[in-house]
């Protein structure tokens, strides 16, 4: 049995990890602020995922039900796919959320092509509720998702869920459709888009404070009017980023995961 989707899920991982330099962000040059990973970790990790992409894609494929009842059967596999992913990096967090919101596009990617729909329309169906099952009775918060819930009332990468992340549909899949440049160059523009408008919960707990995303976004935006990747003037901005990113222990692995699904959705199309 081919598994279409679930190849391009493991390229859009791959090709994530592979763009530099980004702020924070783990790439082939640096560990950025994440110094028990390397470029390594993630091809471990990634390829400790392949089956349950393939669950993914065989429940989408096969569904005839409810699709939060599919969206359910589909985080069952996920809880196992961590397992796996800690067990390939010795408990290391590398894909979580990529587990969570890559899963959910491989899955509604499946059953969309199976049923001629709008994968945005069938994402929102499966996790419709969600914000409200998952955050509002939570006692006593762990995950920086659970606390910022909380203590802000950002309801994080679930809310992006529930709707049927808009950031990706509105913003960063047409903004990576009309870029130029080289793949590296169309990546991390679209990843400093992302963080541009993204309330990135990592970056949040990071940084101790939400109002840090002012600041985050006013940098995000001085590169792109800088003219991205492709001008030195705005590269060697975002290489002092980095280095920033990795003196204040700064990190975009929000951003990272909205990237990974707009990878994954441009190549589903073909765009890239």
């Amino acid at each position: 049995m081919k598994y279409l989707h679930a190849d391009l899920a493991i390229k859009a991982l791959l090709y994530e990890v592979v763009t530099l330099p980004k702020p924070g962000l783990v790439d082939p040059a640096t560990h950025g602020s994440h110094p028990d990973m390397d470029i390594y970790t993630f091809i471990d990790s990634t390829l400790s995922l392949r089956t349950y992409f393939e669950k993914a894609e065989e429940l989408g494929r096969n569904y005839d039900g409810k699709l939060s009842d599919m969206f359910e059967k589909l985080r069952k596999h996920g809880i196992k796919a961590e397992q796996r992913m800690f067990a390939s990096t010795k408990g290391i967090n590398t894909h979580k959320g990529a587990i969570f919101s890559l899963g959910i596009f491989v899955c509604a990617c499946s059953y969309a092509k199976s049923n001629n729909c709008d994968v945005f329309k069938i994402v929102q169906s499966m996790t419709q509720g969600l914000v409200e099952r998952d955050l509002a009775n939570i006692k006593n918060p762990k995950t920086a998702g659970e606390i910022e819930y909380q203590k802000y009332g950002k309801a994080g990468i679930r809310g992006q869920a529930e709707a049927g992340y808009p950031i990706v549909n509105q913003i960063s899949l047409p903004f990576l459709r009309q870029a130029t440049g080289t793949l590296n160059e169309k990546l991390l523009d679209t990843l400093m888009k992302i963080a541009s408008v993204t309330e990135d919960s990592n970056f949040i707990k990071r940084a101790g404070s939400i109002e840090k995303l002012d600041e985050l976004k006013k940098w995000s935006k001085h590169f792109l009017d800088l003219g991205g990747a492709k001008e030195a003037e705005a590269l060697a901005y975002l290489s002092r980023l980095d280095n920033l990113f990795s003196e204040k222990n700064y990190s975009l692995g929000g951003c990272a995961d909205l990237l990974i699904i707009t990878i994954f959705l441009a190549l589903e199309e073909g765009t890239i």
